[in-house]
């Protein structure tokens, strides 16, 4: 029995699994409350998405965003207006459109990513040494989750 079938056996380690899950939830729900209202949240993860997996059609941005294609349509109009995406023509199909990161939009995935950072490291110091001891060792878990989540997004 593989060691993640015996979890799901165990009471224990599902109530466990439980609260882990429910305590990342909470934490990223406050964390989205205080992000700067500046770009609705559809558009910070298409720009996301965008700086994590190159240039994409709309037609896979909007799967990927969970919207229709028209709406991601005029969110790239949108977002190409502003300056931080741009269009260009797909080399494999050209009547299709790939939507490419601009340097700006680089420039603000980065600084909003270096913002939400900063927000969760100005309350660090609140926590015991055994706490940050936790969190810490608990980076390359969440990394993984995080990367989990995206893919599970993308298919």
């Amino acid at each position: 029995m593989s060691e993640s079938a015996a979890a799901i056996d165990d009471p224990a380690t599902a109530h466990e699994d439980s609260d882990v899950a429910e305590a990342v939830y909470a934490l990223m729900t406050e964390l989205v409350r205080q992000m700067p209202r500046d770009m609705s949240l559809t558009s910070v993860a298409t720009l996301a998405t965008l700086n994590r997996t190159g240039p994409r059609r709309i037609t896979d941005l909007a799967v990927s965003e969970g919207v229709a294609q028209p709406s991601m349509t005029a969110l790239v109009s949108t977002l190409e207006r502003s300056g931080h995406v741009r269009r260009g023509s797909d080399p494999n199909d050209r009547r299709a459109s790939l939507v490419t990161l601009t340097d700006r939009g680089r420039e603000y995935v980065l600084h909003r990513r270096a913002t939400g950072a900063d927000s969760v490291a100005s309350v660090l110091d609140d926590l015991s040494p055994s706490e940050r001891e936790a969190l810490a060792s608990a980076v390359p878990a969440m990394r993984r989750l995080r990367d989990l989540k995206a893919q599970q997004r993308e298919t």
